[in-house]
């Protein structure tokens, strides 16, 4: 997209005539910690490869950093402190994204998240998740997928998740949502956050003669449960997780306990090579060196890239609200070929997946390594 003149553009919070400030907050302390650092380390990053050789109307770009905490307190004082000191935030992400929410729409913050997780997030009129979610959308494919592999073995299946924060919601959606697809749910529930037993729920699959295992949470609490599965000597035909455990953590953690299991992803695996995903990995090791990359960083360098593209496509006419009014357009958004196309202007759930499994201690492609589409439900 050509750059626009800059004829007329002004000063304002976070912009001067040096510098245009964006901020970024992620979970770096908390229970996990480090949960999302990934997602700052990127946006540092692009700050850094795009100074290297660009700039927005003579402008370089300056980064402010928080921290979420994984906390909605942290998260909200986080955004009441972007609202007074930058233009824009970019590339966050908070498991306990509904805090700041309130704050970002009311001194209309353009805020272009690595993922909007809540509801009160996706509902911020300023706030745009470049993993998009919908309200209670979620992808045909990922039920439609497994269905046609093993039928018999989704007319017994279960669905477990962790009972906290937007895990306990979307868990809703994808139950009523595989429900709807011809998934026959024999067992689904709620594991509370500090239980550390899994035996009973395993017994409960056991009882019931599941054969399809879905599991929603950290990939923490997915070790957990693969090593009480294991220690009860329970081997359903499928171990299907989200791609949250597509995390070097979780190979290393799990061990072989982990092959064998299944995941659906909506981003280029960082074993592929790309040219955006080459530039992505390339800058990280820059700005922290020994940085392992994870997908929220890779869709956090996807927020700064898209805000990038639409501030250079405003040129003068940069505001905030302005920015707010182009981001509101934005459809089939890819960063560039990292990920599926995403709906952030409209934020609908991404339709398309593909698949992955864990074999001899690495991701490894399944069933073909093209992105497959077929819409989205309602749950």
């Amino acid at each position: 997209m050509p750059a626009a003149s800059c004829a007329g553009l002004k000063n304002q919070t976070g912009v001067t005539d040096k510098t245009i400030t964006i901020g970024n907050t992620a979970d770096i302390a908390g229970p996990i910690p480090g949960l999302f650092v990934s997602a700052q380390q990127a946006v540092k990053a692009y700050v850094a490869y795009f100074n290297a050789t660009s700039s927005i109307c003579g402008r370089k770009l300056a980064l402010d950093t928080y921290d979420s905490r994984t906390d909605a307190g942290a998260n909200q004082t986080s955004y009441v402190s972007m609202c007074s000191d930058v233009f824009a935030a970019v590339g966050s992400m908070s498991a306990f994204d509904s805090g700041g929410a309130q704050a970002a729409q009311n001194c209309g913050l353009p805020d272009i998240l690595s993922a909007a997780i809540t509801p009160a997030r996706n509902a911020c009129s300023t706030c745009f998740g470049i993993q998009t979610s919908g309200q209670g959308e979620f992808s045909n494919e990922t039920y439609d997928f497994w269905i046609k592999r093993n039928k018999a073995a989704t007319q017994k299946a279960a669905f477990l998740y962790i009972n906290t924060g937007a895990a306990a919601t979307n868990a809703q959606v994808q139950i009523n949502v595989g429900r709807r697809r011809g998934m026959d749910w024999v067992y689904t529930s709620p594991i509370d956050v500090a239980d550390f037993n899994y035996g009973p729920y395993v017994e409960q699959m056991k009882s019931k003669g599941v054969q399809f295992v879905q599991f929603l949470g950290g990939y923490q609490q997915g070790v957990r449960l693969l090593q009480a599965m294991q220690a009860d000597a329970f081997s359903p035909q499928i171990r299907f997780f989200d791609q949250s455990i597509y995390d070097q953590g979780f190979l290393e953690d799990a061990g072989s306990v982990a092959n064998g299991v299944y995941l659906s992803i909506t981003f280029m695996p960082f074993n592929e090579r790309q040219s955006e995903l080459d530039t992505y990995l390339q800058w990280l090791q820059q700005v922290a060196p020994g940085a392992t990359p994870a997908f929220p960083g890779l869709f956090a360098w996807s927020a700064a890239k898209l805000f990038v593209q639409e501030a250079l496509s405003l040129g003068g006419k940069l505001t905030r609200s302005s920015l707010v009014a182009k981001l509101r357009t934005v459809k089939n958004w890819t960063g560039g070929g990292m990920h599926v196309p995403m709906s952030v202007g409209a934020k609908h759930a991404a339709q398309c997946v593909r698949f992955m499994t864990v074999a001899q201690g690495k991701f490894t492609a399944y069933g073909g390594t093209k992105y497959l589409c077929n819409g989205i439900s309602t749950g």
